[in-house]
């Protein structure tokens, strides 16, 4: 688990919280939800399967070891261009367990109901969810529900959780990654968190920016299978490109170098950020990862990646230095700028 989903408990942050109430920021990828995992959830809960900067726990088990993860979505609106908030519980949690290298099998979901909320809006979630799980090859195979009362619940909310199975040999994370190595994405960022806020605060743009909720279970199955040296990969959710490489770069005690104008952005979505004065690096990604791989494998990953479904953006954007801890980007311009953790949450409730 990640700060994504509240659930690394070994990112070293500061340990003392100075505030006494939880605040919108905390909800997002950036230094707040650290806060609150090292002051409050790592000395309640830490135990010998939480590892640092993994996107799902890795349990021991007979044979293949076992993957699990979890993640909450109170996404607003509940549907949006591309997709909806039941197609993005089952795509996150699978792409969760899919960059942790495992293959994805099952999966609970937990609704939490508004009183009135209309049953055709929970088939329609329904439904939504039922189309991803197919497209990911997984069964939601249990599951929950609950009822609060009118106004106190925001519609509806989802928690699902997953399981998967890891190869026993394989290893994958930050502590994996060297000096040299290539930084990969697999396709254009930040059409999710775009189309999410336009639909909610009623923008047009001159083109439709749909979000790019997906499953990328079937691409991290054949970097893997085609046994490329692939060391970490994660997907770029909240906080997007920028916090995924900061957690990546802390994790492995090693310096990424970033080429900004590399990175895949469309036309469209980097107008919408400039009028919206958002920085497409943090902007978050529901059907994209990053891939860091050994040197000599990149451009066959590479081609891995623009073959699969959404790869024709794809691309190479960094390298990984032995310079210390951090990420610097190079700008258009050949400048340099230190790349780092936001504050707070560029843009609440995208997922």
């Amino acid at each position: 688990m990640t700060q994504d989903d509240a659930p690394d408990f070994s990112i070293a942050c500061p340990t003392r919280l100075e505030r006494t109430t939880v605040e919108m920021a905390d909800g997002g990828g950036g230094r707040r939800m650290h806060e609150l995992i090292e002051s409050i959830f790592a000395p309640a809960f830490r135990g010998p399967h939480q590892e640092t900067n993994r996107d799902a726990a890795l349990l021991p088990g007979p044979g293949e070891r076992m993957a699990m993860t979890t993640d909450s979505y109170v996404v607003q609106p509940l549907f949006f261009p591309g997709g909806d908030i039941g197609s993005l519980a089952v795509n996150g949690t699978v792409n969760d367990l899919a960059v942790s290298g495992a293959r994805p099998l099952h999966l609970s979901a937990g609704f939490i109901l508004e009183e009135g909320l209309p049953l055709d809006t929970l088939r329609r979630v329904a439904a939504g969810m039922r189309d991803a799980a197919d497209a990911a090859g997984v069964a939601v195979v249990t599951g929950d529900t609950k009822v609060v009362n009118r106004g106190r619940g925001d519609g509806l909310y989802i928690n699902t959780a997953g399981v998967g199975a890891v190869d026993p040999e394989l290893e994958l994370g930050p502590h994996a990654v060297r000096d040299g190595d290539a930084v990969l994405v697999s396709g254009d960022l930040g059409r999710h968190g775009i189309a999410v806020m336009a639909e909610r605060e009623g923008l047009a743009f001159e083109s439709a920016i749909e979000s790019d909720t997906a499953s990328v279970a079937g691409t991290c199955r054949e970097l893997i299978a085609e046994r490329l040296s692939v060391r970490c990969m994660r997907d770029l959710t909240r906080g997007g490109l920028a916090s995924a490489l900061v957690e990546i770069a802390g994790g492995g005690a090693l310096g990424i170098e970033l080429d900004e104008p590399a990175v895949p952005v469309r036309e469209d979505v980097r107008g919408a950020c400039e009028i919206l004065g958002l920085d497409p690096l943090y902007v978050a990604n529901e059907g994209r990862f990053v891939c860091i791989v050994a040197e000599a494998d990149a451009e066959a990953a590479l081609a891995r990646l623009r073959a699969g479904p959404g790869g024709d953006w794809a691309a190479r954007v960094g390298r990984v230095t032995a310079r210390g801890a951090g990420v610097a980007a190079r700008t258009a311009i050949g400048s340099r700028r230190v790349i780092d953790l936001l504050s707070g949450e560029q843009l609440p409730r995208i997922c």
